[in-house]
């Protein structure tokens, strides 16, 4: 079955796609294709960009509002004890720290300006 091809609308201040393995830039590619098995919940959508992705624009990079304090989290106005387990857990489920897992292939403007991970 031929690769299934998508257009995700990138961030132009995003940075490029790391290789599968390296560590996450926050790029955003993976988040925007689809929503991780949390995202799933919280977007209540399979496919298209997760509901919780949000743009940075002080880290200039995508981050998962899951993570933090935004509304997205249903634990954003619980005291600091369960949005520290919710953090743990979300981290645990969408293996945060442990590198890139999107074998995705990034074309169109951002790869042809150089920008784009061509051969991941």
């Amino acid at each position: 079955m031929p690769p299934r091809e998508q257009i995700i609308h990138i961030h132009p201040e995003a940075p490029p796609k790391p290789a599968e393995g390296q560590p996450c830039n926050g790029c955003g590619v993976c988040c925007l294709a689809e929503p991780c098995p949390v995202g799933v919940l919280v977007s209540r959508r399979r496919t298209g960009a997760c509901a919780a992705l949000q743009w940075s624009d002080a880290g200039r990079r995508y981050v998962c509002g899951l993570m933090g304090e935004t509304d997205v989290a249903p634990t954003a106005t619980r005291p600091a004890w369960p949005r520290r387990l919710w953090r743990h857990w979300v981290r645990r489920v969408i293996a945060s720290g442990i590198g890139c897992d999107a074998g995705l292939v990034v074309s169109g403007p951002a790869a042809a300006r150089g920008e784009g991970n061509k051969s991941c």
